[in-house]
């Protein structure tokens, strides 16, 4: 479609200016339409080596290529060094780094890397409450007994582990853990939880809550886009039923929801008034995860034209009228993503994953490129 492939060489010429204004550095949000850059000791960094992955595998420029590799030689670093690593947040640094990198080149190095990134990430398992914790040092009295939605983004690495080694360990944390988040992170009414709290001495439920949505009760739509690509990989992994079920009522609720100019507000109950935030980015990203759940339906599912509608309605809404098409200098693909409107840190701007989920979504419409989750 020509409108996907204008988007995509746009993004492209960005990456490549881009490459030039981060040097060694990691893109992680902007302020004054600035990307603050840091030496790879973010969460984020990891969707700055996917866009550039992306770009090589749609365009095949070899300066795309070149600038990846670098970037996971930075990992192998932060790995080597233990650089804020004490998260559950290895899946995004790792699956779209070096797993990238395996996933293209069949690079030995990349696999073995990646492979040490999932024994950092099992690391946050916690066997008494059975969960993986996703903050936080073991037995923190604040995040302790703190399971995150975001996380199901992150099981991929280590069902991809298991794969790769035949050690049941892995894909038993991930299975016990999704199974956990699809039984109290998702609402009865399709909604979702941004957060759970957990006894972390039994593993005894205590009660739902937020850190970046409206309020506790509500649905913060960054958390629910992270739950209909996570639970949609989920069941590539497992062939789970129940798994592809949830991801389809997740997409539902998401896009049953969208505004008048089809891009989701932060926070699906936050009042609408000229001065509420968007997040472009949960846009991208559940796009990103129902193009996911399609590769997985029947042509007759009676859900395919409901999921297609709202891919085609959120990308049209995003390339239309958040891209920075026409803005050669913006150093971003797509204006008005939040970070954290409560928090009031880089609530109306670039967000890097909001750009790689864009990206991956428009490459996967375009050419079936389907991002670095699995191979």
């Amino acid at each position: 479609m020509i409108m996907w492939k204008q988007a995509i060489e746009d993004a492209l010429q960005k990456t490549r200016l881009n490459i030039e204004r981060f040097g060694d550095l990691f893109p992680h949000v902007s302020e004054n339409d600035e990307y603050h850059l840091n030496p790879n000791t973010d969460w984020t960094d990891g969707f700055w080596s996917g866009i550039l992955w992306l770009g090589y595998q749609y365009s095949g420029d070899k300066a795309f290529q070149q600038a990846a590799q670098k970037t996971v030689a930075s990992f192998k670093q932060r790995l080597e060094n233990k650089v804020a690593l004490d998260h559950h947040d290895i899946g995004f640094l790792y699956s779209l780094s070096s797993k990238a990198q395996w996933i293209i080149e069949k690079d030995e190095a990349a696999k073995q890397l990646t492979l040490q990134a999932a024994d950092v990430m099992m690391k946050r398992w916690r066997p008494k409450g059975q969960y993986i914790q996703a903050w936080g040092p073991e037995g923190d009295v604040n995040n302790g007994g703190r399971i995150i939605i975001d996380c199901m983004l992150n099981l991929p690495l280590l069902y991809w582990a298991y794969e790769q080694t035949g050690d049941a360990k892995y894909k038993e944390v991930a299975i016990i853990h999704a199974d956990l988040s699809r039984r109290y992170l998702v609402r009865g009414d399709d909604s979702s939880y941004h957060t759970f709290y957990f006894d972390q001495e039994t593993g005894e439920p205590l009660r739902g809550g937020t850190h970046q949505g409206y309020q506790d009760g509500s649905t913060w739509t960054r958390g629910q886009a992270w739950g209909i690509y996570g639970f949609a990989l989920s069941y590539h992994y497992t062939k789970n039923p129940l798994y592809l079920e949830t991801a389809k009522r997740l997409a539902r609720y998401f896009f049953e929801r969208l505004p008048q100019d089809d891009v989701v507000y932060w926070d699906f109950n936050a009042p609408v008034n000229e001065e509420t935030k968007r997040d472009s980015s949960a846009s991208a990203i559940a796009s990103a995860g129902a193009l996911e759940i399609l590769e997985h339906l029947a042509e007759d599912d009676p859900d395919r034209a409901f999921l297609k509608e709202g891919i085609q309605r959120s990308m049209t809404g995003l390339v239309k009228s958040y891209a920075t098409i026409g803005k050669p200098d913006a150093q971003g693909f797509i204006e008005r993503g939040s970070y954290s409107v409560r928090g009031g840190n880089a609530p109306d701007d670039f967000m890097i994953w909001g750009d790689y989920y864009y990206l991956e979504a428009l490459v996967r419409m375009e050419k079936g490129i389907k991002g670095y989750w699995y191979e």
